[in-house]
Formats: C-alpha cells, structure tokens, sequence
C-alpha cells in the first residue's frame, strides 16, 4: 500500500488528529458523565460508526460531491451543528435538573441507555462535514496511487484513522467514568461537570455552524 516511511507519517499525524479534542470526544465524556461507562462506551462505538460513514462515502465519492455543492455542505453542516447544539441544551437541562434533585434527596432522571448513547454518536459523527473534509484532504496524501486500488487504500487508511479516533474516545469514557465515580458522593460537582460537557457541545456546535466549505 505505502512504504513504511509513509505509514509511519500517516501514523503519526492521524494519532495526533485523533486525541485533539472534538465534538465525539465531548460527547462521550459526557454520556459517560450523564450514564456511566456503558453508555460511554455505546457513544464511543457510535461515533466510530459515524466515522466509517464519511470514509465509505468519500472512497464513493460522495463526500467529494457534497463538499463541491455549497448547498449541500451547507445543509450538512447547519444540521450537525444543530445536533451537537439541542444535545448541549439537553445535558444542561438534564444535568441542572438532575443536580438539584439529588441535593434535595430526590431521584435523578433515568440513564438514556446504551442503544440510545451509540444512535446519537452514529449521527454525531455522520453529521459534521468537517469530518468529511478531513478524509478527502488528509488521507489522500498517504495513497499511492501508483500502487492501484485506490478506494481499497482510502477504505484502509480511513479505517485505522477511525479506530485511533475511537480508542481517544474510549480514554476520554475512562477518564470521565473516574472522576464520575471520584465525584460520586458530590451531586453538585456531577451535575457542574456536565454542564461543562453541554456548554462545549453547544461551543463546538456554533464553530461548526460558521465553518466554511474548502477552497477547491
């Protein structure tokens, strides 16, 4: 496929790619926050599936079609920021309503589930153009063309680069199950660090809304 120079460079700069933090970071840190470790996980796997999403469609072509069309980037992207922005909204509400249940020694709303958790990272993932835009600039630069089989490489270079963005998403779920379960006997502390994880989804969805098509 690539000589090994090249595979180590793709390495590399994919593993750096994949542990800067992103909207299916944020996400799964706070479903695992919200729900515990399963659902942090499902989300994980979620986003993975996104993931393979953009890399099937751009070895199709089809992401190439979509960022060619300001019509279509622009649906795209104004729908996944508007995703990632109702599920900020949503973990704030939940996390303030949940938080001041618990001080009152009360019950906290029931976890969403793990099918649920894995059904809104799939879209999470699948919604952001900017993902989209990745593979088509990033991982045609390790494809030797030379080689053949183009959309086999781009399928294979892809993969990988999904399953290093997934294990970041499964260290970030570690992460935020200890403090979760450091934070247990502090309600306050919880329902505080949720909230953080929907206000940063709702950032990143409002920087999603103003990205911008790529120059071709």
């Amino acid at each position: 496929m690539t000589d090994h120079l090249h595979l180590a460079m793709f390495l590399a700069a994919a593993l750096l790619l994949a542990i800067t933090p992103g909207p299916g970071i944020f996400y799964v840190a706070a479903r695992t926050l919200a729900g515990g470790r399963a659902e942090g996980i499902a989300s994980s796997v979620g986003t993975g599936l996104g993931g393979m999403v953009h890399v099937t469609a751009g070895a199709l072509g089809v992401s190439a079609l979509v960022l060619a069309s300001a019509e279509l980037f622009t649906v795209l992207k104004l729908a996944g920021a508007a995703y990632l922005v109702w599920l900020g909204i949503r973990t704030i509400i939940t996390a303030r309503r949940d938080g001041a249940s618990a001080l009152a020694g009360g019950d906290v709303a029931p976890p969403v589930g793990a099918l649920r958790a894995f059904r809104e990272g799939v879209l999470v993932e699948a919604l952001n153009p900017k993902t989209a835009a990745f593979f088509l600039a990033f991982v045609p630069q390790f494809v030797d063309v030379a080689a053949g089989s183009v959309a086999l490489q781009f399928v294979a270079l892809g993969f990988v680069s999904v399953v290093l963005n997934t294990l970041a998403d499964l260290a970030a779920v570690a992460l935020a199950w200890r403090i979760r379960q450091g934070a247990a006997a502090r309600p306050g502390l919880i329902s505080r660090l949720r909230q953080g994880s929907g206000w940063a989804m709702i950032a990143l969805g409002a920087g999603l809304s103003l990205a911008r098509r790529p120059a071709h």
